[in-house]
């Protein structure tokens, strides 16, 4: 296969890249800076991302993955305008693109299990409506940005990512140091559910989806094993070998974050139904295994 993938050095893209690349297929990395070997540049902000609609001539699939960081500061003003023309702007900008050069015959769309708001103790799956809240709002209107490239006949699927593990980015290493000091410290309440998955999980059910033609619309890429904060912060800590008998207090947590306090303190409980329906085999289903994994990845 031919792919071609935006957000090629984040977290998932760096991996996704290697597994494709290590399995013989061709990736060519969507850019923002000048363009090396194996590259093609685009800018979100213009129309088409300033794109030849020959520069994905010949793909097989898009795997477009851009977006700032959810956890990247407080979410003022500025930071959720910036959270937002990432995502969308950049899905208008990429769908336009596609659909002018008549290809791909796919298109997996970078999407968040965000999207069901606050669920509670209730365990939801793809056919939950979209919750409330500025986090459901954003993937809303992201997923309805890819809407076009469907309705041009392409195979779009949204990528429902939960909480990725790995010490290579995201959100393990920033708890890795203070859970190494003994500082860990479970959340508020801790009752709190947490939709995850591993790296390795992640990458296997991307390019399983690029396979399997009989998938599109949104897809949850969470692990079938939710856990509560309270039970991450204790396996965590097994797995670190440290102690974690603190605990933050959600005013604590509100006056330090704001807003962004909300999805540290909200529950969100997804299961990977349609994957788990479609046959998908999860290397890492629970939390000790995939921690254990996530730790022993290098950058």
């Amino acid at each position: 296969m031919r792919v071609a993938i935006t957000g090629s050095s984040g977290l998932i893209g760096t991996a996704l890249t290697e597994s494709l690349t290590r399995d013989g297929h061709q990736v060519t990395r969507v850019v923002r800076r000048p363009p090396g070997p194996g590259e093609v540049q685009w800018d979100p902000q213009a129309p088409r991302g300033g794109l030849d609609p020959a520069a994905l001539g010949g793909v097989d699939a898009v795997v477009h993955l851009s977006g700032a960081p959810i956890a990247g500061g407080p979410w003022t003003r500025a930071r959720k305008l910036k959270l937002r023309t990432s995502r969308i702007q950049s899905t208008q900008a990429l769908v336009a693109a596609v659909t002018a050069a008549a290809a791909p015959p796919v298109l997996l769309c970078g999407s968040a299990v965000g999207w069901y708001g606050d669920t509670g103790q209730r365990m939801v799956d793809e056919s939950a409506p979209s919750g409330t809240g500025f986090l459901a709002t954003l993937v809303r209107d992201w997923e309805a940005a890819a809407q076009p490239a469907r309705q041009a006949g392409v195979r779009v699927v949204n990528l429902r990512s939960g909480v990725v593990l790995s010490r290579r980015g995201g959100m393990l290493p920033l708890l890795i140091p203070p859970f190494r000091f003994g500082l860990g410290a479970r959340l508020g309440p801790g009752t709190q559910y947490l939709s995850w998955i591993s790296l390795t999980d992640h990458v296997r059910a991307v390019r399983y989806l690029l396979d399997h033609d009989d998938l599109d619309g949104p897809v949850n890429l969470t692990a079938p094993e939710p856990v509560t904060n309270a039970t991450l912060t204790a396996e965590l800590a097994r797995a670190l070998h440290r102690p974690a008998v603190l605990w933050i207090p959600g005013p604590v947590l509100r006056a330090a974050l704001g807003e962004l306090s909300g999805e540290l303190l909200g529950s969100l409980r997804a299961r990977p139904g349609r994957l788990e329906e479609a046959g998908f085999s999860f290397r890492h289903p629970g939390i000790a295994d995939a921690l254990a994994a996530g730790l022993a990845q290098r950058g």
